[in-house]
């Protein structure tokens, strides 16, 4: 038991030394049940569970990507297994020590978040040390006799030892190490484990494991007792795991929060998330919500206003001028009949041609009042000789760039260049 403690008390120490060696590690502790799967055991067991022992496990992995993952394990036990039946009644218990290499696969990662529930699988390859015992005596030294009635006596079975036998009871106290007189065989040998399990994210770099192995031996001997095929043992497991490594970056984790909740990029003294009014120029007088003054409150703020005292309701235009109701008039006239010979001359029989009328007559209208509008930053891209107009060639330019796909433009921005045309 000594050798068995040390060689575990070494294990564990390699498992922590390499531990400190890598930065993406996690470590499991688990403790569970540990059932026998050979000869012993298979005859007249009427609780397929009574033979289950107690198994201890101290394992620590390494993740690869997303999925996989490769783990080196120890693990501390007992095996177990009785026949209670006529034809045999052995039994035996093993205490058990090994450990491997384990290859998982993980499925928490897959997706865009890291699940809550997730099941992985594990393979590998292991070592085990064994030493089959078997309880063949009482306290007092007795040797077990099974009668065929069922009991178990200090004397052989027959008539005569019948009246001066006496009934004992099985004290599960495993005394006798156990050999095979034929054959000597290694207590040792390699094993292969095969699990699944489910992961449970409890946080704090926790989570909870459940899971369960087949486990193959390659060996026939662990119950004392060779006959067919090599011995196995199941195992179910409860642990919990712990994750040492750095924890991984989300898209927001250099973000400084602080200085978003306070900043304040127009610099008027209101934090961004208060201010109504964002990118006020520098040095303009502002009231408690970010925006500039607009004592006439004709919707123009003050510094943009040319006319800083226009009536009550009355109408202004963009820089804050009151129009007049004449001119407005006369700009709806003839907004109203360009709009008509628009419909009559471009969209009933679009041409060439009248493009270029229209072209023709906002050139002469801009020589005589000396004014060109100004053409809309999103519509810039159309004006390709950068004289500011957009001419009927620019145009057919234009919507020919947006079939071949040479220009940013869509059916949106092209009828809003058609207007702005009609427009200038």
């Amino acid at each position: 038991m000594n050798r068995i403690s040390t060689r575990l008390y070494l294990l564990a120490v390699c498992l922590v030394v390499l531990n400190t060696s890598f930065s993406q590690l996690s470590v499991t502790a688990q403790a569970g049940g540990l059932k026998f799967l050979g000869d012993v055991g298979k005859k007249g067991n009427a609780n397929f569970f009574s033979d289950m022992r107690l198994g201890y496990g101290l394992g620590i992995e390494y993740r690869i990507g997303k999925v996989l993952g490769i783990g080196i394990d120890g693990m501390y036990g007992k095996l177990a297994g009785t026949d209670n039946d006529k034809s045999s009644h052995r039994n035996f218990q093993s205490t058990v020590m090994g450990g491997g290499l384990n290859l998982f696969a993980f499925f928490d990662k897959l997706g865009d978040e890291e699940k809550d529930v997730s099941p992985y699988i594990h393979a590998g390859f292991g070592y085990l040390l064994f030493d089959p015992y078997g309880d063949l005596r009482d306290k007092n030294t007795t040797l077990y006799q099974y009668w065929n009635d069922g009991s178990i006596r200090n004397l052989e079975e027959s008539t005569a030892n019948e009246p001066l036998s006496t009934v004992i009871k099985r004290d599960y106290k495993y005394e006798t190490k156990l050999k095979d007189s034929s054959a000597s065989y290694a207590r040792n040998t390699f094993y292969i484990p095969l699990g699944v399990g489910a992961k449970f994210k409890m946080g704090f770099r926790t989570s909870l494991r459940i899971g369960v192995a087949y486990n193959i031996c390659m060996s026939d001997y662990i119950d004392n007792y060779k006959s067919g095929g090599n011995d196995s043992w199941a195992s179910a497991n409860i642990g919990l795991n712990i994750h040492f490594g750095k924890k991984a970056k989300d898209a927001y984790s250099n973000v400084d929060f602080n200085a978003v909740d306070n900043s304040d990029t127009d610099g008027d003294g209101i934090k961004d998330l208060d201010d109504k009014c964002l990118g006020t120029p520098k040095g303009v007088k502002i009231d408690g919500k970010g925006c500039p003054e607009d004592k006439d409150e004709d919707g123009v703020f003050d510094y943009m206003d040319k006319e800083l005292a226009s009536k009550k309701d009355a109408r202004v235009d963009g820089d804050g001028v009151t129009i007049d109701e004449e001119a407005l008039a006369k700009r709806q006239l003839a907004w109203d009949s360009l709009s008509s010979e628009r419909s009559e001359g471009f969209n009933n029989a679009p041409s060439i041609t009248y493009l270029q009328d229209i072209e023709a007559k906002t050139k002469e209208h801009q020589v005589k009042s000396g004014k060109a509008a100004a053409i809309p930053a999103d519509l810039i891209e159309a004006d390709y000789d950068k004289d500011g107009i957009i001419s009927a060639g620019e145009i057919t330019k234009t919507i020919d760039g947006f079939f071949e796909g040479a220009n940013s433009f869509n059916v949106d921005k092209i009828n809003k260049l058609i207007d702005f045309f009609f427009e200038q």
